[in-house]
C-alpha cells in the first residue's frame, strides 16, 4: 500500500470522525480543496481522492461551484437510477389526469404536498403591495390604454439585462419579449418553432406542464433518459436528434422538476453546440436558476448560445408571487415569430405589474430575499428528505435537489403511486403520481413531494400518514 495512499485514506477518516462527533453537521460545508491542502500539507491530488472516498461512502456531496458539503440524513438515501426510456416519440395525453389531480391537491384540509407553489409566508407580497400603490400614483396613464405592438415596458427590460450580466450575458434586449407567465413563454416558443404532428425532445422524467403544452398543440414527445444529478443526457439527445425527425428540444436544465438535478456547464455547451448545427431550437425553461443551492448561480444553456438557437424562458412565480403572472422569454433569432404569437394570442402583458416587478428588481430588496428564500428551500427539502427516510418504505430511493423545492421519490417496483393515489386522497393526502411526469407512463412507482412550505409537525405528520399508506397498499 503506497503511502499517498494511506494519507488519503487518513484524511477521509478525520474527516469522517469530525462528522460522527458532531463537529461536522449535516449540510456543512467543508474546507476548500485549496484549504485542506495547505492546511494538511498534502497534495491536491490526495486531498480530492479523500473527498471522492466520502463521497462514494455517501457522507459528502460535491455541489457544482461550491464545493464539498455533509449529506443531510435524508440524502443517505440511494438516488433513482436513469431509466431507459422509448426509442419513438408518443402523443400526450395527460391533462386530464394531471388536472384532477392538481384540484384535489388544492382542496381545503388536504396537506400541501402536490402542487409545486410557495408559502405564501415566504414571498414578499407586503412590499409588492405597497409598490402596487406607489407605481398607480405616480403613473396614472399606465391603465388609460394598451398596446399589442409595444408590449413590453422598458424598465422591466433594462433589470432583466441588468440582472443576466449574473446569468453568462447579458442579454439583448431587443430579444426580450414579457409575457403573462413562464408557462405562456414556452407555449410562445412551441407556437414559433413547431406543427401539430411535430417531435419534440423532452427530458425524461419531465415537467408535466410541458407534456400539456404538447398536447395542447397536438405534438409528439419523444423522451430522453435524464440523469438525478447532471439532467438530460446529452449522449442520448444526440443519438435522437441524428435523423432530422426533432423538431424542438425543450428542458429545464438547473433544478430541473421535478428531479432538481443542474446540467454540469460542459454538457450545457455541447447541447447548444450540437441543436444548433443540427437546426434543433432549444427552449429552455430556467425558472428555478436563482433558487440554486450553491455559491454562484448556474449559468443558463443561453450563456452558450452563438447562434441565437435558445430561447430563455423564465418568470417570477417561484420566488416572489404566483399571482405576479409576469414571465419573459430571450428569444434569439426566433423573436419576431414569437412576438407574433404574442400579439395574436394574449396582447400585451399588464403595464402595471411590469413597473411593480422592474422597480422591485432595481432594489437590493430582491436579492436580499434571494438568499433568504434559497435558505428557507434548501431547508424545507432537506427535512422533507429526512422525514421520508424515517417514514417510507426502507427500499425507497429519493432525489438530491441541487436546486428549486421539489423532491423526487422512488418506490420499489412493486408500488403504483397512482393506485395509491386514490387512498391518499380519501385521507387529505396529495401528491403527485410519476406516471404523469412521463408521456409513456413511466415512473409509476414514483411520486413527486412540494416542499414549498415550512416543515411543521402538520407536514411531519402528513408525510408520516403517507408512508403509512404506501406501506400497507
Amino acid at each position: 500500500m503506497s503511502d499517498t495512499l494511506l494519507r488519503y485514506e487518513k484524511l477521509a477518516g478525520e474527516l469522517e470522525g469530525m462528522m460522527a462527533s458532531g463537529a461536522l453537521r449535516h449540510g456543512d460545508r467543508l474546507p476548500s480543496v485549496r484549504r485542506l491542502s495547505q492546511e494538511r500539507r498534502l497534495s491536491v491530488s490526495t486531498v480530492v481522492q479523500a473527498l471522492r472516498q466520502l463521497e462514494d461512502r455517501g457522507l459528502v456531496e460535491a455541489r457544482p461551484q461550491s464545493g464539498y458539503f455533509v449529506r443531510r440524513l435524508g440524502q443517505q438515501r440511494a438516488e433513482p437510477a436513469q431509466r431507459i426510456t422509448p426509442e419513438t416519440a408518443v402523443p400526450v395525453d395527460v391533462t386530464q389526469r394531471l388536472v384532477r389531480v392538481l384540484q384535489a391537491g388544492c382542496k381545503p384540509l388536504v396537506a400541501p404536498l402536490a402542487a409545486a407553489l410557495p408559502a405564501p409566508s415566504l414571498l414578499p407580497v407586503a412590499a409588492l403591495q405597497r409598490l402596487y400603490a406607489g407605481v398607480a400614483r405616480r403613473h396614472p396613464k399606465l391603465l388609460e390604454g394598451g398596446s399589442h405592438i409595444n408590449m413590453d415596458e422598458p424598465a422591466l427590460v433594462r433589470q432583466l439585462v441588468r440582472r443576466s450580466l449574473a446569468w453568462g450575458g447579458p442579454l439583448a434586449s431587443e430579444e426580450i419579449v414579457v409575457t403573462n407567465s413562464c408557462t405562456e413563454a414556452l407555449g410562445l416558443c412551441l407556437r414559433a418553432v413547431t406543427q401539430p404532428g411535430d417531435t419534440v425532445a423532452v427530458e425524461s422524467p419531465g415537467y408535466y406542464l410541458m407534456l400539456q403544452l404538447l398536447e395542447t398543440l397536438g405534438l409528439k414527445a419523444l423522451e430522453i433518459p435524464t440523469d438525478p444529478r447532471h439532467g438530460m443526457s446529452v449522449e442520448a439527445l444526440d443519438l435522437a436528434t441524428r435523423n432530422g425527425k426533432v423538431a424542438a428540444c425543450m428542458l429545464v436544465p438547473n433544478a430541473s422538476n421535478p428531479l432538481g438535478s443542474m446540467m454540469p456547464d460542459e454538457n450545457k455547451r455541447r447541447l447548444a453546440a450540437l441543436t444548433a448545427a443540427r437546426g434543433v431550437p432549444v427552449i429552455e425553461d430556467d425558472i428555478y436558476g436563482d433558487l440554486h443551492f450553491g455559491a454562484q448561480r448556474p449559468w443558463p444553456i443561453k450563456a452558450f448560445d452563438t447562434t441565437g438557437n435558445v430561447m430563455l424562458c423564465s418568470s417570477f412565480s417561484k420566488s416572489l408571487s404566483p399571482s405576479l403572472r409576469i414571465g419573459f422569454v430571450a428569444a434569439g433569432r426566433y423573436r419576431s415569430a414569437i412576438a407574433l404569437q404574442k400579439t395574436i394570442t394574449s396582447g400585451g402583458t399588464n403595464p402595471v405589474t411590469q413597473n411593480v416587478l422592474a422597480e422591485y428588481l432595481a432594489s437590493s430588496a430582491f436579492d436580499r430575499h434571494l438568499r433568504s428564500l434559497r435558505r428557507s428551500y434548501e431547508r424545507q427539502v432537506a427535512c422533507m428528505g429526512e422525514t421520508v427516510s424515517r417514514y417510507f418504505p426502507a427500499a425507497t430511493r429519493m432525489s438530491q435537489p441541487q436546486g428549486g423545492y421539489v423532491l423526487w421519490i422512488e418506490l420499489p417496483e412493486e408500488f403504483d403511486t397512482t393506485a395509491i393515489y386514490e387512498k391518499a386522497i380519501a385521507q387529505g393526502l396529495a401528491y403527485v403520481p410519476g406516471e404523469l411526469f412521463s408521456a409513456s407512463g413511466m415512473y409509476r412507482n414514483c411520486l413527486r413531494l412540494n416542499c414549498g412550505n415550512p416543515h411543521t409537525p402538520e407536514i411531519e405528520d402528513a408525510v408520516r400518514r403517507l408512508g403509512a399508506i404506501i406501506a400497507g397498499s
